[in-house]
């Protein structure tokens, strides 16, 4: 709606993750670095968590597309509340494997003749395990027993866990000790500082083609950064918002004053959204049993979330708004060019 106003090529700030927009922040870079050194290592888990919205399933996108297909065979699972009757089923569907049996000796067997042919063919496995938090203890202990195929001493398959906080904190559960111990890194992804917001919104504005019009003032960006806390998915859903508020009302200077309006409106629409540091949702790794390899961690702030469902539902109702408040304004425009006499009926009158 607002994209052809300001001359932009497509939409700069939408909710759906989408590897063509990433962004590399400081956290995000280093988060990167992490899931590499995984590959490279070829073997074990790599654990990467972060706040809901801070950019987890753009990270693990954009490092699949940017895979080298004949050398890596990727499967990309976003688990659900799987239990380990559940897991090896979701495994081999998302490597596409053929299921020929339903118990789990037939499922273990059909996984590992797969995951011998794509060694046999010089190439490695990789299971991506999405929203990893969902997956209980058990179907986390079954991932690791997974772990365990080997020719000679070569791993046939590596797991990437990608999860919300809630995946460290069952990572270091009692129960886990063994799990841990196939951990190679382990990153929390923080939040965007105040700099790297304005550079990310700019970002996503330049790809679609932004060349200054609407110019955002540096208060507006210290708005932003002050509601968002960061969060890149908060930062979309803000200034989605605040386009769509320049557009219909023909502005091309977003000032503080529009965020904090945008802002109101959010508030009422989601609930209060506290951004006020709190401690970490998480034991510290250094109070837990010691993985095979140093846990990394990252300082952080844990910001309550709108709820998904209502994220999704207000970008809905945003789009159906835009196009209703745009009729009216056509509307509007050409009943003012009926009522507005003419130069010659003004000489005849």
């Amino acid at each position: 709606m607002y994209e052809s106003f300001y001359h932009l090529t497509g939409k700069p700030f939408q909710l759906s993750p989408d590897p063509a927009f990433y962004y590399g922040s400081r956290v995000h870079k280093r988060a990167y670095a992490y899931l590499e050194y995984g590959l490279y290592q070829g073997e074990g888990f790599i654990v990467i968590t972060g706040e809901v919205g801070a950019g987890k399933t753009t990270l693990v996108r954009s490092l699949l597309a940017n895979l080298d297909q004949n050398k890596v065979v990727a499967a990309h699972l976003v688990s659900t509340q799987l239990d380990a009757d559940d897991v090896l089923r979701a495994v081999c569907a998302a490597f596409g494997t053929q299921i020929k049996g339903t118990d789990k000796a037939s499922l273990l067997h059909q996984l590992e003749a797969f995951l011998r042919n794509v060694a046999l063919e010089n190439k490695r496995a990789l299971l991506v395990v999405d929203e990893a938090q969902n997956l209980t203890p058990r179907a986390v202990e079954e991932l690791r027993m997974l772990s365990n195929f080997q020719i000679g001493e070569r791993a046939l398959l590596q797991s990437f866990l990608i999860g919300q906080p809630e995946l460290r904190q069952m990572m270091q559960g009692p129960d886990m000790q063994q799990v841990r111990q196939r951990v190679i890194a382990s990153y929390h992804l923080g939040p965007l500082d105040r700099e790297e917001t304005q550079a990310y919104i700019e970002h996503r504005l330049k790809f679609v083609g932004w060349t200054g019009d609407p110019r955002i003032d540096d208060e507006a960006y210290d708005a932003i950064f002050a509601f968002t806390a960061g969060i890149p998915r908060r930062i979309n859903l803000v200034c989605n918002r605040l386009m769509l508020a320049g557009f219909l009302n023909e502005m091309h200077v977003l000032t503080a004053e529009n965020v904090e309006g945008v802002v109101k409106e959010l508030k009422e629409e989601l609930g209060v959204v506290n951004t006020e540091p709190s401690h970490p949702s998480w034991t510290d790794p250094a109070d837990a049993p010691a993985p095979a390899q140093p846990v990394q961690t990252v300082e952080h702030r844990v910001v309550s979330q709108p709820d998904e469902r209502l994220l999704n539902r207000v970008a809905r109702l945003e789009k159906g708004l835009a196009a209703v408040l745009s009729m009216l304004k056509r509307t509007a425009q050409s009943l003012e060019k009926q009522d507005k006499p003419s130069p010659e009926r003004a000489t005849k009158s």
